[in-house]
């Protein structure tokens, strides 16, 4: 998608379609308010885009649209009119359906180029976040997985997209349609690995998709083999592989953007390319979606290709373990014992408790880099979608100030999470008769034991943990990875790397 930022005449543009917006009057009112943009055009048609809002065929709830032709006084071609809800209660959420409903009608219309005129009462502090937003609300509207299908990938015919501005907000939407773009490439990237299927997109994969990435954006990548972590004593994420042909990779990929003795922000992504559960079998139903199991993993793909595009002035590390979890005679078993490479043993009573075995030798291995922070993120428990469905994803941490920064960055972007406790009491749910730790804790709060059994593994640094189980993927008839929480991650970066720089200034001047 090719976004250009313009400052023409709105009446004057020659545009195959002008998009502007209307805002309801409130919930308890019946009509519409046109936005400053929508009331200029009106003002140059004499009053006849009032006039049609006025019939009631558009009320300016959030998404609703009216597409007109042949306005006098106006170049364009069309105009689509898209509802924002009501201006007081507006939020980057609703802005992003917005457009997103926009985007459907242009696409169903199968036009080329189109120019948004939607930014003009967005508050100033919000300006660059609004930008962002409609390039990602685009790339979500257009994106097509065709990996695996047959026959040549259909073309998008939406390819140009004109985002209309006054002139001294020229430089701050570039920066958020710039921000927007390389969120935009991350969830593609992020969301396609996630939906190939796992005779494709195996650990060995992985690993040669992030080769690949240290030539086209410049990273750093070390991947470990089952030999490299045999003599790291990684036995706990080396049970997990055993029952796969797959052999288990441990991808790592840095991120340089400021001096190289900054401590780095660690990333840690889940990857098990598939998870049948191992000894501990899953039901067959909707068990290929277990393809999607190695979505955080995904996602740290996808955050490090953010980051590299915007050239963050920032360290990142990001590190993948990767393995299948499948039964075999090598597998598992419920009741076997392992020592992870921190010396502590764990008793394995479920076997599709795998997640937490790969992550925490992981976030020992992460110690080597003297981490400012670490996040992991995983699709790790069932019981994270009992108790937020799939609206927000589980955060757990034993900072309040990583928490905090990571609520905000996904509360800024549309990608909230909701923060739950890691209390000595829940911890007391791991005890084992027969080793430090057992890898689950009954049935009760699973998704906060499962945390706790990680933050056992965290005393040494500032750590948080995403669970993405109820919102890295969308089951049912629109069935696909969401690249969910690749927008959290890069707002979180972005957001350290600007108080990074604020931090370094102060310290100039001092």
């Amino acid at each position: 998608m090719n976004f250009k930022i313009k400052t023409d005449n709105l009446f004057k543009l020659k545009s195959e379609c002008i998009v502007v917006g209307i805002y309801r009057k409130s919930e308890k009112e019946k009509g519409a308010e046109l936005t400053a943009s929508a009331a200029r055009m009106n003002k140059a048609s004499s009053e006849q885009i009032h006039q049609i809002v006025a019939c009631g065929d558009i009320d300016g709830n959030i998404g609703s649209s009216l597409l007109l032709y042949d306005i006098r006084g106006i170049s364009a071609k069309r105009i689509l009119i898209v509802g924002l809800g009501v201006q007081r209660e507006a939020t980057a959420q609703g802005f992003r359906k917005a457009v997103m409903a926009a985007v459907k009608v242009l696409v169903d219309r199968n036009l080329a180029s189109a120019d948004m005129a939607i930014l003009d009462d967005v508050r100033d502090e919000d300006r660059v976040n609004y930008a962002r937003q409609i390039a990602e609300a685009v790339h979500q509207a257009t994106y097509r997985y065709w990996e695996t299908k047959s026959g040549d990938r259909p073309a998008m015919p939406l390819a140009k997209i004109g985002v209309v501005v006054d002139r001294k907000y020229r430089d701050v939407t570039q920066k958020g349609i710039d921000q927007g773009m390389a969120v935009a490439n991350a969830l593609s990237y992020t969301k396609t690995l996630a939906n190939l299927p796992g005779n494709i997109c195996t650990p060995t994969y992985l690993a040669d998709r992030a080769r690949e990435l240290a030539k086209s954006h410049g990273l750093k990548v070390s991947v470990l083999d089952e030999k490299d972590m045999e003599k790291l004593k990684m036995g706990s994420l080396l049970s997990v592989s055993r029952g796969s042909v797959e052999p288990a990779k441990l991808i790592v990929m840095e991120y340089t953007g400021t001096e190289k003795d900054k401590n780095p922000v660690v990333l840690i992504g889940k990857g098990l390319t598939f998870d049948a559960g191992g000894i501990s079998i899953k039901p067959a139903s909707a068990m290929d979606e277990m393809k999607y199991d190695m979505c955080g993993g995904a996602s740290v793909f996808g955050a490090m290709i953010a980051a590299s595009e915007m050239d963050l002035p920032l360290n990142i590390i990001g590190i993948v373990p990767s393995s299948e979890n499948l039964p075999d005679g090598a597998a598992n078993k419920p009741g076997d014992i392992v020592t992870s490479m921190l010396g502590k043993t764990i008793e394995i009573l479920n076997t599709d408790a795998e997640g937490r075995l790969i992550l925490c030798d992981a976030m020992t291995y992460a110690q080597r880099y003297k981490p400012e922070v670490v996040v992991d993120i995983a699709t790790l428990t069932g019981a994270c979608i009992i108790a937020l469905g799939h609206h927000a994803s589980g955060l757990f941490s034993n900072s309040d100030e990583l928490a905090n920064e990571l609520l905000v960055a996904g509360e800024t972007v549309d990608d909230r999470a909701w923060r739950l406790p890691v209390w000595e009491s829940y911890t007391k749910q791991l005890k084992s008769n027969f080793a430090d730790l057992a890898n689950i804790g009954g049935r009760s709060a699973g998704a906060v034991t499962a945390a706790c059994f990680l933050q056992e593994f965290a005393k040494d640094f500032s750590w948080a943990h995403l669970d993405v189980a109820g919102t890295a993927w969308s089951s049912g008839s629109p069935k696909g990875a969401t690249g969910r929480p690749v927008p959290l991650l890069v707002e979180f970066l972005i957001r350290r790397s600007e108080a990074g720089q604020e931090k370094g200034q102060s310290q100039e001047i001092g």
